[in-house]
């Protein structure tokens, strides 16, 4: 047994497919996948358009299910829970960081970051020390009072992380987080999430860009819904 299989899983996989359905025609986007994440490790998942990466990691998020197989999120198995179960968990659990930005740009940098808590029963005084926390973690509390548009795409992706850390999830999830920003800006967003990872946290995430792929620890390729090779940091695919 190896140190990584006494580590503590955040995310474990067994046999994972996902088929769509649309006018009788089935297309399969991820087929027999298996995948472990360790608390506190860094992976990116790569491939080709298609390959099956936003498909698996909506599933990791639990906003798809799969069609087939046993997916544990945190030791919980996530498969035959019901929807209000799920969003709970995916709430508790998760934290999303998406190509886009999805700020709303009618509030401010806080009002934003404290969005994932709002109906939460949290004290409004814890809700707003966790929102100084993450807003001081990403480097934006001196922006806190402003609006995204007075705020440069790679501040709002920052501001898009903090939202994303700010219920302190057992995994963050990012989605092509570098997809809409220029090479500095996006090189500083990957410095955040090193920074991220490297006070504990467990970062999953989805590129393509062979700029960024030395960051994480472990790399994932996938081909045509298959894990097509594993790879350390750094390391081109074979």
């Amino acid at each position: 047994m190896t140190s990584v299989d006494t580590e503590t899983a955040v995310i474990e996989m067994q046999g994972i497919e996902r088929v769509f359905t649309t006018d009788e025609i089935e297309t399969l986007a991820l087929h027999d996948v298996h995948l472990r994440v360790v608390e506190g490790e860094f992976l990116a998942v790569s491939g080709p358009s298609g390959s099956g990466k936003s498909t698996l990691l909506a599933i990791m998020g639990l906003l798809d299910r799969p069609t087939r197989g046993s997916y544990l999120l945190g030791g919980v198995e996530t498969t035959s829970l019901r929807d209000r179960a799920r969003a709970r968990l995916r709430s508790d659990a998760v934290g999303f960081v998406f190509q886009s930005f999805n700020l709303l740009g009618e509030l401010t940098v806080e009002e934003n970051v404290e969005l994932p808590m709002r109906y939460s029963e949290m004290p409004r005084s814890e809700r707003a020390e966790r929102v100084r926390d993450a807003l001081h973690r990403v480097g934006m509390e001196h922006r806190r009072k402003h609006r995204p548009a007075q705020l440069s795409g790679g501040q709002q992706q920052r501001v898009a992380v903090a939202r994303a850390i700010v219920t302190r999830p057992a995994i963050l999830l990012a989605d092509e987080p570098t997809g809409n920003l220029d090479s500095n800006n996006g090189r500083a967003v990957m410095d955040l999430l090193a920074e991220l990872h490297a006070s504990g946290s467990t970062i999953c995430i989805v590129t393509h860009d062979p700029r960024y792929l030395g960051y994480p620890q472990r790399r994932i390729d996938l081909l045509d819904g298959r894990i097509d090779g594993e790879h350390g940091p750094g390391e081109a695919s074979t």
